[in-house]
């Protein structure tokens, strides 16, 4: 994957300073800065409870945040709300396609959803479709999907109003190797082709090293660090593995986590 040089993306897709979210007495986002240029895949690493996906739904409005400010796509998260949502395609952690329905009919679940006109709406779809390699399964009811196509289809459903921001929250958790790889493909030529800022999280390294331009590591609500795969490389060498600098950034928790999980 060749990589886009952020000086040559004068937009900034992203920004995000001092942005906070405390539920009670829990602060389970502190103080979060970030700034995401268009046309990147931006990587969020952390393990779970991290406090990735709190920050994500902050910058997708389903969750308003204590203090600090994000704009996403030009506007602002908290005044400008439904700017936002008409701007940015939204991939959850949980499941959202329906099983009961086909991958063609949750599709226009969507494009009714995003108010596509009549005319257009087919064609948006078969492309979508075609865009995640599933138009060959577009009548086959989604209870009879494997995990990756439905994770293709959801990813498909977020396309369908063009979005300046692909927002992916854990985008490959729970798939198998060969359900992930065909996931990363995907994510790649939506980088290459449409030129869409990708905001995603994942507590895989190898992932993050795959497809990001750049990785902020995330740990107790907080950036502990933010480094691109590349700079990483040219730095240490490709001895130096992403593991390595999170144990640098955060004391280690997430490999950890990682190696207490793995069978």
């Amino acid at each position: 994957m060749v990589s886009a040089r952020v000086d040559d993306v004068p937009e900034v897709a992203i920004e995000v300073t001092d942005l906070t979210k405390r539920f009670g007495d829990v602060v389970a986002v502190r103080g979060v800065s970030l700034r995401v240029p268009h046309g990147i895949v931006f990587g969020l690493v952390g393990p779970n409870g991290a406090g990735k996906s709190t920050t994500v739904k902050m910058l997708t409005t389903l969750t308003p945040p204590t203090s600090g400010s994000a704009r996403v796509a030009g506007f602002d998260v908290r005044r400008s709300p439904v700017e936002v949502r008409r701007r940015i395609g939204y991939v959850p952690q949980m499941q959202s396609a329906d099983p009961d329905l086909t991958g063609f009919e949750n599709l226009l679940v969507y494009a009714r959803l995003y108010a596509l006109p009549r005319a257009n709406r087919r064609r948006k779809i078969l492309d979508a479709l075609h865009l995640m390699d599933l138009g060959d399964v577009r009548d086959r009811l989604v209870r009879h999907y494997s995990g990756g196509m439905v994770r293709r289809l959801e990813i498909a459903q977020s396309l369908l109003n063009e979005p300046r921001v692909l927002f992916m929250d854990e985008p490959t958790i729970g798939l198998d190797p060969l359900a992930r790889h065909m996931v990363w493909e995907r994510i790649k030529h939506l980088r290459a082709g449409l030129g869409t800022a990708i905001f995603m999280t994942t507590h895989y390294m190898d992932e993050a090293a795959e497809l990001c331009d750049r990785v902020a590591f995330m740990s107790e609500g907080k950036i502990a660090g933010e480094e691109s795969p590349s700079d990483i490389e040219a730095r240490y060498g490709t001895g130096m593995m992403l593991d390595d600098l999170f144990i640098r950034y955060t004391g280690g928790n997430m490999l950890v986590e990682e190696r207490a999980a793995a069978p």
